[in-house]
């Protein structure tokens, strides 16, 4: 495929919000697009202004001369990217969708900065464009403002975009929404983000984030590696219980201090942790096939658990955006899926591995072959991962990252004493006076 045809795909590819084939010839642009958004309740009645680009609206046929978009014969086609807009960024009142009383549109040059705020923005929309403007084909906007009537006083809010599901992730619609009441909130939201609340209660919000705990740790595979790798030599509940709530402390550490931007900063940190945690898994799995003593297992698993924190927490904080003013709740609600889906994975992975031990791989041999199967995923993970460290930008020495660095030791430091005292506690001899128990056993 040639330069021109790589053009002309990409920009059908472009084509949003109808799906006919495109009549002007394609022009070049980014994939990873954004459209803006300005979401503000007054009144009894919520605006909506948004800027799209122009190259979205290839089926709306912009009359053209030459290069450039012929403006004063636009107003049809302008109409027909109003109503694509319309249909493709909805707004929901306590989950009932809401129907635009009054719409405006107006095609904006490339250089315009008025979007920068919500009040400038209203103006602009409302101003006729210059028959003198001249927009080349695929540059410039699609500015609209949109006004919805609502039934409640001080209702909950919901908006989707369905434009350009094809582009997935890649087109984005930035959103300032702006309450009648209280701070104004940002947000990013794609096609796939489905239907995402601008002021969730603080139930919708503990919901959902509750969800997306569950699905964090259910999909990630590492994770799971992980918490199967802990639990292939242990016999009896007490170990079991013990090995999982060091876990879950020590993640749960980690994982509040990221959310309050306490965990050290850089392109460095997120492939340095992702190879720690398959470095973790590697190295739990040849211990079971060494040896396994209780104490130091519950204290190792504990130092683990706060490098996974970080782990969970990329899942979080991506998702934070969402959690409108109830930031407090969604940490504890994300937190709280993680758990439920570690306990349903672990009421999964603990009768399969009663059934492989017994039938299957009985005795120490099958613990060995099974381990032996989590090291090697687990190293090579460890060494794909290890190559994005290298590529990654070390940070410089500074005050403020020696201050998290001291402050993140002290932690680890107080952790590893707290859970040394828990496994004495439970039962455990000190990790170094243990001895290794046999054929895996821990209780």
């Amino acid at each position: 495929m040639n330069a021109s045809g790589l053009r002309r795909w990409l920009s059908r590819a472009a084509a949003v919000f109808l799906m006919a084939p495109a009549t002007a010839p394609g022009h070049e642009f980014k994939l990873d697009a954004t459209m803006s958004a300005f979401v503000k309740v007054e009144g009894g009645e919520t605006h909506l202004v948004v800027r799209a680009p122009l190259y979205l609206f290839k089926s709306a046929r912009f009359p053209v001369s030459n290069i450039e978009i012929d403006v004063p014969a636009s107003q049809e086609a302008l109409a027909r990217s109003l109503t694509a807009l319309r249909g493709n960024i909805q707004l929901f009142e306590e989950g009932q969708r809401l129907t635009a009383q009054a719409g405006s549109a107006r095609l904006s040059l490339p250089s315009d900065r008025s979007f920068e705020s919500y009040a400038p923005a209203v103006r602009h929309v409302a101003q006729p464009v210059p028959a003198d403007t001249r927009i080349v084909i695929d540059q410039g906007y699609v500015d609209a403002h949109f006004v919805y009537a609502l039934h409640a006083r001080a209702p909950e809010l919901s908006i989707r975009t369905t434009a350009a599901p094809e582009l997935g992730d890649y087109l984005k619609l930035a959103i300032r929404f702006m309450p009648a009441e209280g701070a104004e909130r940002a947000m990013v939201v794609t096609s796939a983000s489905g239907t995402v609340a601008l002021n969730p209660g603080w139930w919708h919000a503990a919901s959902g984030f509750i969800g997306m705990g569950m699905t964090h740790i259910l999909t990630g595979a590492d994770h799971l590696l992980f918490l199967l790798c802990l639990i292939i030599p242990l016999r009896g509940w007490r170990a079991v219980l013990a090995i999982v709530t060091a876990f879950t402390v020590a993640h749960s550490f980690t994982l509040i201090g990221s959310a309050f931007h306490l965990a050290p900063a850089g392109a460095w940190f997120p492939p340095f942790v992702e190879t720690a945690i398959a470095a973790s898994i590697v190295y739990m799995a040849l211990e079971n096939i060494m040896g396994v003593k209780l104490g130091r297992r519950i204290l190792l698993t504990g130092l683990f658990g706060l490098v996974h924190g970080f782990g969970f927490s990329y899942g979080l904080q991506e998702n934070l955006q969402f959690a409108g003013t109830h930031l407090i709740v969604s940490l504890f609600a994300f937190n709280v899926g993680i758990e439920l889906g570690q306990l349903l994975a672990l009421a999964f992975m603990l009768p399969a591995l009663v059934v492989v031990r017994r039938y299957v791989l009985p005795g120490r041999v099958g613990m060995v072959i099974l381990s032996a199967v989590v090291a090697q995923t687990g190293w090579q993970w460890m060494m794909e991962r290890g190559a994005d460290i290298a590529k990654a930008p070390w940070p410089h020495a500074t005050a403020a990252g020696l201050a998290v660095l001291t402050l993140w030791i002290s932690g680890i430091v107080l952790a590893a004493l707290a859970l040394n005292a828990a496994a004495a506690k439970i039962g455990a001899a000190p990790a170094a006076d243990t001895d290794s128990m046999p054929e895996g056993r821990a209780d």
